[in-house]
């Protein structure tokens, strides 16, 4: 059990078997190594949005959401040698993909990188930012009205 200090949910207690590890850091945070998720629940019902908390800068936390929710057919393309930090288990049912969220002031304006996908080992909680080979894909990916869209259409 480790627990944090966090700047924006206070202090947190997190198990061993929460802690997702990326040997690399992410981009721009090299040094940022372990991260575990944080699922804002409110009136129990659970938000699109989750928060990748890091366990080694507490005031460090990214929002992150699943690129499913706003993209059908999601597949960016990266060399397999890049896949290597995460381990065994490859297979596509044991990785979970999230791309990080970028909130502005006016939030009509929220977008999502796509370029950059997180992606997870669920099993072995190993993780990579990886930056597409595939150019289709943009790094401001405005998705307001897509989930707004989804959810009138729920």
């Amino acid at each position: 059990m480790v627990e944090v200090n966090t700047n924006a949910f206070g202090k947190i207690a997190i198990a061993d078997d929460k802690i997702i590890r990326f040997e690399h850091g992410i981009l721009g945070f090299p040094d940022l190594k372990e991260f575990t998720l944080i699922f804002n629940i409110d009136k129990g019902v659970e938000s699109n949005i989750k928060w990748l908390q890091s366990l080694d800068e507490p005031n460090f936390a990214m929002p992150v959401m699943d690129p499913s929710l706003v993209i059908d057919e999601y597949t960016p393309m990266f060399d397999k040698d890049l896949l290597k930090p995460l381990g065994g288990n490859l297979d596509p049912e044991n990785l979970m993909m999230l791309v990080t969220v970028t909130v502005p002031k006016e939030i009509t304006q929220t977008t999502v990188n796509l370029r950059a996908p997180i992606i997870v080992n669920v099993e072995e909680r190993k993780a990579v930012q990886l930056i597409s080979d595939d150019d289709t894909y943009s790094i401001k990916y405005a998705i307001y009205d897509k989930i707004k869209a989804k959810k009138a259409g729920e």
